[in-house]
């Protein structure tokens, strides 16, 4: 009977989860509707509250859903500029879904802030796995009120900004989660699986190359008051010289 007991509050646990899961709000962005009818009917199958548009303009009109499902070729804009545009307002998690399937577009991609990236064609429960990857890993960035203070670096997790001896570092949403993995433990050397489990969680398949992108971008608008240190065959530490 205990066991009993214990696997059924195990089971309303999961359900739990799927219901909260599920009540979110996706907005997908997509002109074809051969593609969209069956994507959103398949989403509101599985208990998504689910929206569509099919233009940029309509997509960057609309309220801000829980998350985006972006097709990167739409009639009147490019993807890519959506994605840049609501990152200037929003962190709410971007999954590019396109025809595009070379790793310079979806390191292009994850640059400019998207969370993660599924290519045509693909089947309903793969882009659940990863809307459900992409927002447990959003829904679980540190809530730490204090931030965190490093020399020159201050990181306000709540606030999701960076400052370096008191200016502002105008930073993507996976830069600063970059920084942000590195600045929780300054001095200490954090491996490249372990930035890609925690800023791209282990839904990413491509190569490591995009942590190289986002590191050299870190580098570049830190300055010289913090260091980003690579540690040949391990990963990356981050430094920071100002007291």
């Amino acid at each position: 009977m205990r066991e009993d007991r214990k696997e059924t509050a195990k089971s309303t646990a999961s359900l739990d989860r799927i219901r909260h899961d599920t009540r979110m709000n996706i907005l997908v962005v997509e002109d074809e509707d051969a593609i969209a009818a069956p994507l959103v009917e398949g989403l509101q199958r599985e208990g998504y509250q689910v929206s569509r548009v099919a233009t940029g303009a309509d997509a960057l009109a609309a309220p801000l859903p829980d998350l985006f499902l972006l097709d990167l070729r739409l009639p009147d804009m490019d993807g890519y500029d959506i994605c840049r545009q609501i990152r200037t307002r929003s962190d709410v998690p971007i999954i590019m879904v396109t025809a595009r399937g070379e790793e310079t577009d979806r390191v292009i991609g994850l640059e400019l802030g998207a969370d993660d990236y599924i290519v045509k064609p693909f089947g309903v429960r793969e882009l659940i796995a990863r809307i459900r990857a992409v927002t447990r890993r959003t829904s679980n960035r540190p809530d730490t009120s204090d931030g965190i203070q490093s020399g020159a670096l201050e990181v306000d997790i709540r606030g999701r900004r960076a400052l370096v001896n008191g200016q502002e570092l105008p930073l993507t949403t996976k830069e600063f989660d970059l920084l942000t993995a590195l600045a929780a433990d300054p001095g200490v050397v954090v491996s490249r699986k372990q930035l890609l489990q925690d800023v791209w969680d282990t839904t990413w398949y491509g190569s490591t190359k995009t942590i190289d992108v986002h590191i050299a971008s870190l580098r570049k608008k830190l300055g010289t008051a913090v260091a980003i240190e690579t540690v040949r065959g391990i990963g990356f530490r981050l430094r920071s010289d100002a007291e």
